[in-house]
């Protein structure tokens, strides 16, 4: 598939709505498409003719076009599947069509040619409008960038010419080119393509940003931090056609059998054709029957059973954010009966946050007052609990004094002078250290009791409070857990190495019982081999290096695409791009749609063959309606796989019903 696509209009400044994707494959841009029309008309032409008693000069060339224009594709394969020692069905299809005409059934041989032709088209329709769901993803991202010279200027390049590194102007109403951080500028950016966020996420200097994302009424400076082939649409792109070209174990088993059914339908083709002319039957009834038997008992509608349904659950999938990496992982997630979570960054947020400001009783400082002074001593930092301190302030609109004579000391914390005090924010016992004090020191086993990391503040040689810093629990994470409990049948299992209480604490907000924290990476997996030795098909999801070994040890994987580590997502099975917890119970429930259409597709298949085999050896089977009625099963069950395509599939599986 091209990623190189034409270029989008952007749209107008203060348009924030995301362009949706409208590429379609035109249908006779399709040759199975163009070559199906064509016999169409030519079977069209010659019908009337051919019913109304013409001349068989004039009806006999349109049938004999309409075999070839209909009918030279699939013999073409099939010789060459002969040729490679594999009996092709659709070999078998144009032997039965042309074994009607030699038996001068020609007006029934050219249905054939013609209902089979067409249902090729469908397939092949089909086919590309699941590449078109997932090319038009990359529609998605602008095909042009403004890039900033060193020296100022600007230059208007392809995206694809952007590298790590390089500067671009990103001006109001544009597509944002390329992955990237905020150098400079503020500004609204509607990122509903990506994070899938319903509200415009306000942006400035040092934020994150995704190529294809929409920016509003401000102007943005951003450094391109990814390579283009790489970013995050990119990667939705091609770990979807990845996927695509992969084969479920259904599948598989359906296509190990295909061959052997195909035989041996040759021999009873044969046995059909020679038992009732041994008993006295005519030639061209027996032969009529024979033909009519080798079309109504081809495979053709189960080999299409499978994939459709597990091709379009994919794409809908990755149209929403979650890339799942094979048709067989697509086929393993509905499977699950366990779920192991990882804590910080998948349960979480993934980033601390003050929760707690307490001055000390001896102090005389408001909750204000002292996060001020923290903050102005902690603004020259680059520490994440600094960076979680200036974001309280920045909540409470306070205003930061400077400060001066700034030293910061790893793992002790930072010193400096704010409004002519020497201020200290760190770690409480290096600074508590010879200078124990009992208001303070009680306030720091209670917050660190309830999880939460203690940061002292002290003003000269005095303790002026303790900032409490936690990482927050997803907004999502209480409902994720409570609807993968109801899929499973089983609470999840929280596995993390952080410590012991703060995994408690945040396993009682979220309704998690089952708790394993202080795990090593080893410890992990070692966990989930465990829950897999003991019957259960375990799904991992996490983010970072330490989750790899687990995520690689479960039956299956999931990883949380951004902030997620290069390794986790290249063990993980599937990625969640967008972050957001719902998609995981999300997906589960559409595999197991993609499953039970699967089953149903079967079903059809094997009841109109079986019935109309039986028809055929115990009746008298019109061969026309036995073409239709086996064509008709192969495009009911193509098109009944292509149903998980649609948006609503993925709402109703997000939803739960």
């Amino acid at each position: 598939m091209s990623s190189a696509l034409a270029q989008r209009s952007a749209p107008p400044a203060g348009d924030l709505r995301p362009v949706p994707p409208r590429r379609r494959t035109h249908v006779l841009a399709l040759p199975e498409a163009r070559w199906a029309l064509a016999a169409l008309m030519l079977f069209l032409l010659a019908l009337p003719v051919h019913l109304l008693g013409g001349p068989t000069w004039l009806w006999g060339p349109l049938f004999a076009a309409t075999y070839v224009t209909g009918g030279w594709e699939p013999g073409w394969e099939g010789c060459k599947a002969l040729k490679d020692k594999t009996l092709d069905v659709d070999l078998l299809m144009v032997v039965a069509a042309l074994g009607a005409a030699a038996i001068g059934q020609v007006l029934d041989g050219a249905l054939l040619i013609v209902i089979f032709a067409t249902s090729g088209a469908l397939e092949a329709i089909a086919t590309a409008r699941t590449a078109d769901s997932v090319r038009g993803l990359l529609d998605l991202a602008p095909t042009t960038a403004t890039r900033l010279l060193p020296d100022g200027t600007e230059e208007t390049i392809g995206t694809e010419r952007l590298e790590v590194g390089d500067t671009i102007l990103v001006r109001p109403g544009e597509r944002i080119g390329a992955d990237g951080q905020v150098l400079s500028g503020i500004s609204d950016v509607d990122q509903a393509t990506i994070t899938g966020e319903p509200l415009p996420a306000a942006k400035q200097a040092g934020d994150e940003v995704f190529a294809g994302t929409v920016n509003g009424t401000g102007s943005l400076r951003v450094r391109v931090q990814r390579d283009p082939s790489d970013s995050v649409i990119a990667r939705i792109v091609k770990m979807v056609e990845e996927a695509s070209e992969t084969k479920a174990p259904t599948q598989l088993f359906i296509e190990k059998i295909e061959q052997r059914y195909s035989i041996g339908m040759v021999l009873a083709t044969l046995a059909v054709f020679a038992v009732p002319l041994a008993l006295g039957d005519t030639l061209q009834s027996a032969l009529l029957r024979a033909m009519t038997f080798m079309i109504v008992a081809s495979p053709c509608a189960v080999v299409l059973s499978t994939m459709p349904p597990l091709l379009s659950a994919i794409a809908n999938a990755g149209r929403h954010g979650v890339l799942v990496k094979s048709a067989v992982v697509m086929e393993r997630l509905g499977q699950v009966d366990a779920v192991a979570l990882d804590k910080t960054g998948t349960l979480t947020e993934g980033t601390p946050h003050v929760t707690d400001i307490r001055p000390v009783d001896a102090s005389t400082l408001t909750e204000e007052e002292l996060l001020r002074l923290a903050a102005a001593a902690e603004h020259p930092s680059e520490h994440p609990l600094a960076r979680a301190i200036m974001d309280a302030a920045r909540a409470r609109d306070l205003t930061v004094p400077p400060a001066e004579d700034f030293d910061s000391t790893p793992g002790i914390g930072v010193t400096a002078t704010v409004e002519g005090e020497t201020v200290a924010v760190g770690s409480p016992a290096r600074l508590l250290q010879g200078r124990p004090d009992q208001s303070a020191a009680a306030v720091i086993t209670r917050l660190e009791d309830e999880g939460r990391t203690a940061v002292l503040v002290m003003v000269g040689d005095t303790p002026a409070g303790v900032l409490g810093i936690a990482d927050r629990p997803r907004e999502e994470a209480a409902a994720t857990v409570a609807a993968l409990t109801c899929l499973t049948g089983n609470t999840p299992v929280l596995v993390t190495g952080d410590n012991q209480r703060a995994a408690a604490r945040l396993a009682e907000e979220i309704a998690v019982t089952d708790v394993r924290a202080g795990l090593l990476p080893q410890d992990k997996a070692r966990a989930v081999q465990e829950m897999e030795r003991a019957g259960r098909k375990v799904l991992v999801v996490g983010d970072g290096v330490n989750d790899a070994p687990a995520l690689a040890a479960a039956h299956t994987g999931i990883a949380m695409g951004r902030a997620g580590s290069d390794l986790a997502l290249e063990t993980a099975d599937a990625v969640v791009v967008r972050d957001e917890l719902a998609a995981i119970p999300a997906v589960i429930r559409l595999s197991r749609r993609a499953r039970r259409l699967v089953v149903q597709n079967l079903v059809v298949a094997a009841l109109f063959i079986t019935g109309l085999v039986i028809w055929d050896l115990a009746g008298s089977l019109p061969l026309p309606l036995g073409v239709a009625g086996h064509e008709g099963s192969t495009v009911i069950v193509g098109l009944n796989g292509l149903r998980l395509l649609a948006d609503g599939a993925w709402h109703r599986a997000g939803s739960g019903r």
